[in-house]
């Protein structure tokens, strides 16, 4: 039986809107709940025949226009066939790693940095991207204008940065975007024999009060207004590193529970972790950060499944536990706030179970959540970022099979209306 186009389009559409809707919302406070629907229409197709990659960093900068940072090197071979001369297909081509998208869904603007993990975009418009170190961009001509300051060596030997990207040739991709991940992506046991048994000596020459970055970045967030840059290093399962925002110098850090640098460890048994059991004394991996309108600092360490918050000078002052079950990747992943002046709720992407989880920002208590593993518009395949605009809209940016961006906007906004509206109208 033949569909007609249009019918079948309203049919999607309508099915997206509705799953989503469906997820909003659970437990007795579900009620409270800030309610969200898809927004299938942003954002517009990419130019350029260009196949975006997995999302590894995702900010809104003071005009409510979206900043994406993606790894083309996820694509592969035959995601790639508009590369090669003559084109043996229509699509693809890699796209910059730096796209700058309006609140239309139209690209204004890019620049194609080499790839990284975390960013964020100042008030002029100039943009940090977390690669070995943090890296300043002017956005108009991809330039490097200042960066923070790191050893020139890493724990697992070699340069920082790896032995330098592999030259792009047109037509042939990388591994795909999950090579890699947990570690199942190489090197023998005999070359990690090697790396455990230089680790001590690199842990010596670099303490954890080292004040320059020595791991990779995992995020990035600015705070103007208190002339401070955080950082989440990734050296010792996490550090907490503010830098001057004006001079890039290092200002201070802490781990786990606050504790200062000087008493962070590096006995590896301290980051040990079993979902469900007792949580580890540092922090356990993949730690991402944002700073709320009051100045606390949620720091949410992913393979830990918890959130840390403490005060901007690294006070703790309470631990959030999310979905303790949850193992591989872990779900407390990027943090984002609602946008009413309190910020009552922490919005909480999870990689691993494909959730937004609403938080009560006071207690931590999960007041609802949205979204379910799914390919469908609404659901999400490696959800990794989270960014929310001044209007409470929310973007999100997966890795893995996902490889996209997605709005979802306020049910009570214009847009989110004229939605549920759709939602509820038959055909």
């Amino acid at each position: 039986m033949k569909v007609n186009p249009k019918v079948g389009a309203v049919v999607a559409l309508l099915v997206g809107i509705a799953f989503v809707v469906s997820f909003t919302g659970t437990g007795v406070r579900a009620q409270t709940a800030p309610r969200y629907l898809y927004d299938p229409g942003w954002p517009q197709p990419l130019p350029n025949k260009w196949k975006i990659g997995g999302i590894t960093g995702l900010a809104v900068d003071k005009n409510d226009d979206v900043w994406v940072l993606n790894r083309p090197n996820d694509l592969t071979d035959i995601e790639l066939h508009a590369e090669l001369t003559p084109p043996a297909a229509d699509c693809c081509v890699r796209p910059p790693s730096m796209i700058h998208i309006d609140k239309s869904g139209k690209v204004i603007g890019s620049f194609d940095a080499p790839q990284g993990h975390g960013m964020d975009v100042d008030s002029q418009g100039f943009v940090y991207i977390g690669q070995d170190t943090v890296r300043k961009y002017d956005p108009k001509t991809g330039k490097v204008v200042g960066e923070v300051a790191r050893v020139p060596e890493t724990e697992g030997g070699g340069p920082p940065g790896g032995r330098g990207a592999e030259p792009r040739v047109p037509g042939r991709g990388g591994r795909g975007p999950v090579a890699g991940f947990l570690g199942r992506g190489g090197g023998s046991s005999a070359e990690g024999a090697a790396r455990g048994g230089g680790a001590a000596a690199f842990r010596a020459k670099y303490p954890a009060t080292t004040p320059m970055i020595v791991g990779g970045i995992e995020e990035i967030r600015i705070d103007e207004p208190n002339n401070d840059i955080y950082v989440a290093d990734s050296y010792l399962g996490g550090r907490v590193m503010v830098f001057d925002f004006k001079t890039l110098a290092f200002k201070r850090g802490w781990g786990a529970y606050g504790r200062p640098l000087s008493e962070v460890t590096t006995n590896d048994a301290d980051r040990a972790y079993t979902p469900g059991g007792p949580m580890p004394k540092e922090f356990r991996g993949h730690l991402t950060i944002n700073v709320s309108n009051d100045g606390l600092v949620y720091a949410a360490d992913r393979n830990a499944n918890r959130i840390h918050v403490t005060t901007r000078e690294g006070k703790f002052l309470k631990e959030f536990k999310l979905a303790e079950h949850t193992g591989v990747g872990g779900a407390t992943g990027g943090v984002g706030f609602s946008q009413d002046k309190q910020q009552r709720f922490l919005y909480i992407s999870d990689l691993t179970n494909n959730h937004i989880y609403f938080l009560d920002r006071e207690t931590g208590k999960e007041v609802g959540r949205m979204g379910s593993m799914g390919e469908s518009g609404g659901s999400f395949w490696g959800l990794h970022m989270i960014a929310v605009d001044s209007k409470g809209t929310i973007y999100t940016g997966e890795v893995f099979a996902g490889q996209r961006i997605q709005r979802f906007v306020p049910a009570e906004s214009p847009r989110g209306k004229v939605l549920d509206q759709l939602s509820r109208t038959g055909l």
